[in-house]
């Protein structure tokens, strides 16, 4: 009996200190005009794995904390009520998707769907560690178990996690996109030029309007998650000083120059970056006068086995 009190007292204690983590803690009531600002946000589709192998930065720290925070709730209540898994896990992710969604209410977070994910995989292995270690007479050898069963489990979430995770991918030619509509790039015999007297040697493709007033390039990129433009561009030395690039994805204008602004600019830094984060799908490469891109390629996040 006087075991139970002292259970039932330390839960109480340990569910009182993580509600005030979740809805006050983290300088939550200090942000909460930010949040108020931003109106009810819900994060409904995951946008990261649990955690990855560890990298021991801030990030890595919080997303180890919300699974080894709820770790003990998958102990502790078992404990006190002798629940088998199904129920206890379906008690666990009905209470929490309701905190949760109190968070935004609140102005004092959002819902994240990451989160729900997270604390429910810790309540799982808390749940598992009380089976190895917690359901007889608590010995030694029986809390050496339920630990090292734990560490098994943490390395086991890591490395589902690591598995999961897209990488950027190596740089690829653009026309390596197999939706392709308009016109298309020179990728055989590519011709050399000079600009500000260094010789250029396209590698494997040239983008330009070829004598015509404009040309566009239309690639289709739905699916690309998170891609970036690489390209080189610039104007021939023993040619006009004219033209224009415009790069359109889903109607946005993500970079656009012209001939003047070419040659007002003594460096240009390439190949020019551009990121297209958002989820787009259909992007446009107008190019009109004497400008020229070349080496335009791309890289995008992937899992391993794409």
């Amino acid at each position: 009996m006087k075991k139970q009190n002292l259970i039932r007292t330390f839960t109480i204690f340990y569910t009182v200190l993580t509600l005030y983590f979740m809805f006050l803690g983290f300088n939550r009531l200090e942000h909460r005009d930010d949040y108020m600002e931003a109106g009810y946000e819900f994060l409904l589709i995951p946008s990261s794995v649990p955690l990855n192998f560890p990298s021991f930065s801030f990030s890595w720290l919080y997303d180890f904390g919300n699974i080894a925070a709820f770790i003990p709730f998958g102990i502790l209540f078992p404990l006190l009520t002798q629940v088998h898994f199904k129920k206890f896990i379906g008690w666990f992710i009905f209470v929490i998707l309701g905190l949760e969604t109190i968070q935004p209410l609140l102005y004092l977070g959002t819902f994240d769907v990451n989160d729900v994910i997270s604390n429910t995989l810790g309540a799982t292995i808390g749940y598992i560690v009380y089976k190895v270690g917690f359901t007889s007479t608590w010995t030694l050898r029986k809390f050496i178990a339920s630990s090292l069963t734990a560490l098994l489990l943490f390395v086991c979430v890591m490395t589902v996690s690591e598995t999961m995770e897209k990488r950027i991918s190596s740089e690829q030619p653009l026309y390596a996109i197999k939706e392709i509509a308009g016109a298309k790039p020179i990728t055989n015999n590519l011709p050399y030029f000079t600009i500000d007297g260094n010789k250029i040697e396209p590698q494997f493709n040239l983008y330009s309007s070829e004598g015509n007033d404009s040309k566009t390039y239309t690639y289709i990129i739905e699916g690309k998650d998170d891609l970036i433009l690489y390209l080189n561009l610039g104007i021939p030395d023993d040619e006009e000083f004219k033209g224009e690039v415009t790069i359109v994805a889903d109607g946005n204008v993500r970079f656009q120059t012209n001939g003047e602004n070419l040659k007002e600019s003594e460096i240009i830094e390439t190949p020019l970056e551009i990121p297209l984060y958002y989820t787009y799908t259909k992007m446009t490469i107008t190019i009109t006068g004497n400008i020229k891109l070349w080496d335009v390629s791309y890289t995008e996040l992937k899992h391993w086995w794409e």
